[in-house]
């Protein structure tokens, strides 16, 4: 089976193509391996969201839940035994590309529970639960970039494992998140831990901070904020990759990563999350194609990823050298009445909200489900 144009396009450009999407139906398909061999997917993200999403459709789980049921586990371990199986397989699935790109793809990231968002301690035990569960090397700890979450991300790193730091809205965060990782690689490297092993990426999310400052933009209402609209979140992306390459790439903040690079550190690759065009009136692939450079991820749904597949155009590198204009476009939007500050903060909120929100509907429905097969078996 040959690979997409548009797609193996991006991936020859230096975006490593990840599907943002997780199921058991998908994996024992063989739908997973064939987006792996026709559609450029080196690695896949998931989230409570998109769990709560697969344990509600279908019969997939229904024999493991019996099963489950029968043992006396209730939501929250039946639920941690469901998904840490689906990870495991699906790193797995995706170990040829892990060791063909020596490490760098072929990874599929859990979540911790959202509900510890606040509490670094707690986020960081179950980080090192989670490893050791799945036990596969290809496997990223998602962790969400809260303040609790910074110390929580180098402590993990700390322990030789693997991050995804996740829920990143401000460049500002951003510089955090990247201080946190090199803090993490400094101990993790006292500790004689293999610094080629650890890896990471930093989640940007992209459209739903252009869903944010268009709401405002409009209710602002002049022609010089309405003009401002789908424009935001790509020009923030675009300012991460600036802070990127400052720090990981060469910039003038290059010196710390250098001398962790000696001994075997990998750079933390920005990843485009939250890519799915939320707005009609935008390009349905625009927060791939204006993003495209080298050494980044992006998460795409399967919508997104089938329209980059049928339309995307790819023209090269498209964020390196742009962060000029982009912050010429933060600038307009303080001019015209958008407090960025209040923005992110509201974002980041709604972002942990959002996943708890999504946890608690997946530990009722799990409950309920236990609970029939447990009537059923009885």
């Amino acid at each position: 089976m040959a690979q997409n144009e548009n797609l193996a396009a991006l991936s020859a450009a230096g975006v490593s193509v990840w599907l943002d999407d997780l199921s058991r139906d998908r994996i024992q398909s063989g739908n997973l391996a064939d987006l792996i061999a026709t559609r450029s997917v080196v690695g896949v993200t998931t989230n409570p969201t998109i769990f709560q999403g697969a344990l509600s459709q279908g019969h997939a789980y229904d024999a493991q839940v019996k099963d489950l049921a029968a043992q006396g586990a209730d939501a929250d371990a039946a639920i941690r035994t469901i998904t840490t199986d689906d990870v495991r397989a699906a790193c797995d699935v995706l170990a040829g590309v892990f060791d063909a790109s020596g490490g760098v793809d072929g990874r599929v990231s859990i979540e911790v529970d959202p509900r510890l968002a606040f509490d670094a301690e707690k986020t960081a035990a179950q980080a090192v639960e989670l490893w050791k569960i799945v036990e596969r090397p290809n496997l990223f700890i998602k962790i969400p970039a809260t303040e609790a979450g910074l110390p929580a991300i180098s402590s993990v790193i700390a322990e030789g494992i693997s991050v995804n730091v996740t829920l990143i809205f401000s460049v500002k965060r951003y510089r955090s998140v990247m201080g946190s990782y090199l803090d993490g690689l400094s101990k993790a490297r006292a500790a004689g831990h293999d610094l080629a092993k650890i890896h990471s990426v930093a989640s940007f999310f992209v459209s739903r901070v252009d869903t944010e400052i268009d709401k405002r933009l409009e209710a602002i209402g002049t022609p010089e904020a309405l003009e401002l609209r789908g424009k935001a979140g790509i020009a923030n992306a675009r300012l991460a990759y600036a802070e990127y390459q400052d720090v990981f790439d060469g910039g003038a903040h290059t010196s710390t990563y250098a001398h962790l690079a000696a001994a075997g550190a990998n750079r933390q690759r920005p990843l485009w999350a939250s890519t799915g065009v939320k707005n009609p009136e935008y390009s349905d692939t625009m927060y791939v194609t204006e993003l495209v450079a080298r050494n980044t991820v992006n998460t795409l749904p399967e919508k997104t990823l089938e329209a980059v597949a049928d339309h995307g155009e790819v023209r090269g590198d498209t964020a390196s050298g742009t962060g000029a204009a982009a912050q010429e476009v933060f600038d307009k939007l303080a001019v015209v009445g958008i407090d960025l500050v209040d923005v992110f903060d509201v974002l980041e909120r709604e972002g942990v909200d959002k996943f708890e929100k999504s946890w608690a509907e997946l530990l009722s429905a799990t409950t309920e489900e236990l609970s029939a097969a447990a009537s059923k078996g009885n």
